[in-house]
């Protein structure tokens, strides 16, 4: 069920902070956040990680960023003003898609986020299906381009991914069904992976299943399994690979469940630097952020031991973090 904006508006406080608490200083969200929360972070009305938004997800009619029963009416709705709660907005052609992306970025997006493929919780697609049109894709690619940044999709299958990077999208959300010609297009393409295993394991869990229905439920088993081993693939081809979760809401707090799941793949140290160095270089911060240099942003972190000897210490933040630090300020 979707929660209304003013909800979400009074529990963003919270949110905010307990990220923080977690050791995130920055935090980059791909459907919802907004301009205004990174401005009242910025002027130290809320405490919290500095934001890198897109604003909406774009998705074509029917497609994972629609979130209508299919038993609605189209006629009901003007597609590219047509919203879904805080997370994503529809559009199909060209000036659409045209139109949705310059929105987001006149209402303060730092990149485009949209939907390549179908998703789990998505009601009327399936995960094999590929979605906008190459030229729907180009428009939104060359639109990003020309505020020098860049889009990223959300995509599960080879197909997808593949549709997506050929025309010029950077980044790829999930990413569970990659394969290995794939992986090595991605690689070549200097394309970025990031993988979110953490939300398909506490969807899937006892406490959280019974939210979803029947066919969302199936198609999360569906991805589920197959995380690891397309994590596996992106290693061995040497794709460029960042920290991610793809939690809504409450579910946010498991976020860094996340650490201790990539630790059956990666070591301490590449699970680190998908957290630190390589989203840093994604959203053009890698020149101030990432890394403690001389000249770059006092964010740290001062833990009671060394998460490089054991990374599940940062799934439980509240018994190994001593302080938190962003832009030289302690929290």
């Amino acid at each position: 069920m979707l929660m209304p904006k003013s909800v979400a508006l009074l529990r963003i406080r919270y949110t905010l902070e307990a990220a923080l608490a977690r050791g995130f200083t920055t935090v980059r969200d791909c459907g919802g956040a907004e301009g205004f929360l990174k401005a009242e972070i910025r002027q130290g009305s809320l405490n919290g990680p500095r934001l890198i938004t897109c604003g909406h997800a774009i998705s074509q009619t029917g497609g994972h960023g629609d979130l209508r029963s299919g038993a609605l009416p189209a006629s009901a709705f003007d597609s590219c003003s047509c919203h879904f709660g805080q997370v994503g907005v529809v559009a199909d052609g060209v000036p659409e898609c045209y139109k949705a992306a310059r929105e987001e970025f006149r209402r303060g997006a730092d990149f485009i986020k949209i939907m390549g493929g179908g998703g789990v919780a998505s009601p009327t697609d399936k995960i094999s299906n590929k979605q906008f049109c190459d030229d729907e894709i180009k428009a939104l690619v060359d639109v990003a381009n020309s505020y020098h940044t860049y889009v990223t999709a959300h995509a599960y299958t080879a197909e997808a991914i593949q549709n997506c990077i050929k025309l010029g999208v950077k980044g790829i959300e999930h990413g569970n069904l990659l394969d290995e010609r794939t992986a090595e297009l991605m690689a070549e393409l200097g394309c970025y992976l990031t993988p979110t295993l953490v939300t398909y394991k506490v969807m899937g869990s006892d406490q959280f299943s019974a939210f979803l229905g029947p066919e969302n439920s199936r198609k999360n088993t569906e991805v589920l399994y197959k995380g690891i081993n397309a994590m596996k693939i992106a290693q061995k081809k040497k794709v460029k690979i960042c920290f991610g979760s793809d939690l809504l809401g409450p579910l946010y707090g498991y976020q860094t469940q996340e650490f201790r799941i990539r630790g059956k793949v990666q070591t301490a140290q590449e699970i680190l630097l998908s957290a630190t160095v390589t989203p840093a270089e994604m959203n053009g911060l890698g020149d101030k952020l990432g890394q403690i240099k001389p000249g770059f942003i006092a964010d740290l972190l001062m833990m009671k031991s060394n998460p490089l000897d054991d990374i599940t210490i940062l799934d439980e933040p509240e018994s190994n973090i001593l302080f938190v630090m962003k832009e030289g300020r302690i929290y």
